[in-house]
């Protein structure tokens, strides 16, 4: 489909929407996110996008209607899209085995969750297994605290959906064994060959003199990768088709020599496969009935079946998604480890990362990530998403997840002291949540109250308002004093609804921000029963994690 016809679609939707008038600022978003190409133009998109929005507003509702259910019918209604996106069936799922593979240059981020919970939602399907492959194949790019941070990342994400955790660097000798293999069917040869020679030659789709030495010749050689050669004097080569339209599929590069020290296995290996050596490999050997990749791979599998083609081994089903393109988010684990080294960031969990440390001791729980894997689904389109187009959805989503457990408690920032004149004294007892959880906060209370410095401005004279599940007071002569206890009374005569704090029972709390700053204040009392780990809803506030209990009560702020 053409991009004004898109556009049109598009519009037509937003108009239907909003009684017929479409918003062209609403469209730019979508579009980009369907024809990328466009976002070095937008300009004349955004030109192109007000003509075509312009003609759609000038037909009718009815109009608009019948166009969209000609040309798009499935835009009518977005719940029924959403519907087919999700998980798609499987071919051959008489036993699934599935991988997702991370290299450990730093721990889980917003991009990885994505894939990594397709994998394990189709595991769970299908009865499956799902292994994590930590592929560290190249040592000058390893963060070592990853490898344990990665399994744990995983674990939870996937609700301990993970069959076993694999390292690639352990599996030398394997890549090894089928190394010499490969050699000895003919399939593979160590190319001594100067790079920009090579290079030069298979451009011309000519084979390199190495190509059509002897095995023997060859086998010599493979030992002189591990004892002989220097770093780049030597690289084992599968053999392909040196015609073949793709330059990058001609003889490509399976194992070369790198002496950088690895974190794990330190300077007892110096031979190292490249990615499609060891994935084909790797998927071979431990079973992979399916995957999923981004599908810039698509390439890496035409490789990789060589290698099954020359073993005779079956190939697996490979599913192929587009990538989320964070627009305006750091998910880069090297740079941001330079970062956390040079003190910009406290850790992998700093509050200001996309990383899922992070969001996890914010409040994120793991179904929300599975619940934004499955409307995605599994789709070659490629995501456009901003922070804030990004962090809308999920938080909608972890709302879902935790609304219905998250205990209330009143918290008040910038607390301004009253006295309420006339006010009884009394005890109650609210509830900890609205629908599921009667009582269970109880609070001893007369004349003495906290409000926030925000609710006490927007208060004028002769103002009656409700504490919230109390009573109502009133504002006269700048004093407050008692109105009634009754809430149908205040239904009638009240502006509004807000939440206090008796003076006597009140503890310190502090709220970490998404930016990094602390909002300061005092919680209820009743937030000490709270626990480490717990989410909680402060009251107008948002939702929170506890994060440390002491004197003062530590939160982290997770949502609206």
């Amino acid at each position: 489909m053409n991009t004004d016809q898109t556009i049109r679609n598009y519009a037509l939707q937003n108009a239907l929407k909003f009684k017929g008038k479409a918003n062209s600022g609403a469209l730019v978003g979508k579009i980009l996110g369907e024809f990328p190409e466009w976002r070095l133009k937008q300009e004349e998109l955004i030109k192109k996008i007000k003509k075509i929005v312009d003609v759609v507003n000038s037909l009718s509702v009815e109009e608009q209607r019948s166009e969209l259910e000609q040309n798009a019918p499935d835009l009518l209604d977005e719940k029924k899209k959403r519907k087919k996106q999700g998980l798609p069936d499987l071919d051959d799922t008489k036993e699934v085995v599935m991988r997702f593979a991370p290299s450990p240059s730093g721990p889980l981020h917003v991009g990885h969750a994505y894939v990594l919970s397709l994998n394990s939602e189709f595991c769970r399907k299908y009865n499956g297994k799902l292994y994590i492959r930590i592929e560290d194949t190249n040592p000058e790019n390893i963060n070592p605290e990853s490898y344990k941070l990665i399994e744990e990342d995983a674990q939870w994400l996937t609700r301990k959906n993970v069959e076993k955790v694999i390292i690639q660097s352990e599996r030398l000798d394997i890549y090894y064994k089928y190394a010499e293999q490969m050699i000895k069917k003919g399939n593979a040869y160590i190319c001594i060959c100067d790079s920009e020679k090579f290079r030069e030659l298979i451009t011309k789709q000519i084979a390199c003199p190495c190509r059509n030495g002897s095995v023997e010749e060859h086998l010599k050689r493979y030992k002189k990768l591990f004892k002989g050669y220097k770093e780049g004097e030597a690289v084992m080569r599968i053999k392909t088709d040196v015609e073949d339209k793709n330059p990058a599929m001609r003889d490509w590069p399976a194992m070369r020599i790198k002496e950088h020290e690895h974190p794990k296995t330190k300077t007892t290996y110096r031979v190292w496969p490249l990615l499609n050596f060891a994935v084909a490999i790797d998927d071979h050997d431990m079973g992979i009935t399916h995957t999923i990749r981004a599908k810039d791979h698509m390439d890496n599998e035409k490789r990789q079946k060589f290698i099954y083609d020359y073993f005779g081994w079956t190939m697996p089903h490979h599913l192929y998604v587009g990538r989320i393109n964070f627009k305006d988010l750091r998910i880069s684990s090297t740079e941001t480890r330079k970062m956390i080294e040079s003190g910009k960031y406290e850790g992998w969990d700093d509050i200001r990362l996309p990383f899922i440390r992070a969001l996890k001791r914010r409040g994120y729980v793991p179904d929300t990530f599975i619940k934004y894997a499955l409307d995605v689904g599994v789709t070659q389109n490629d995501k456009y998403v901003t922070e804030e187009e990004f962090f809308k959805t999920i938080n909608a989503f972890n709302k879902e997840c935790i609304d219905a457990e998250a205990h209330r408690f009143f918290f008040i920032h910038d607390p301004v002291e009253i006295k309420v004149r006339n006010a009884p004294q009394q005890s109650v007892e609210l509830d900890l949540h609205p629908d599921s959880i009667k009582g269970g906060r109880p609070f001893h209370v007369h004349d003495l109250f906290y409000l926030s410095k925000k609710d006490m401005a927007d208060l004028n004279e002769g103002d009656i308002v409700r504490l919230m599940d109390l009573f109502n007071i009133k504002k006269k002569n700048d004093l407050f004093v008692f109105e009634s206890k009754e809430y149908q009374d205040y239904k009638s005569k009240g502006k509004k609804i807000i939440h206090w704090l008796p003076k006597e029972e009140t503890i310190q709390a502090t709220v970490k921000m998404p930016d990094g700053s602390i909002v300061q204040g005092i919680a209820e009392k009743n937030m000490k029963e709270t626990k480490v780990n717990d989410i909680i809803q402060l009251e107008r506030f948002g939702f929170c994690r506890v994060d440390k209990k002491g004197e003062t009560i530590d939160l982290w702020y997770a949502h609206k």
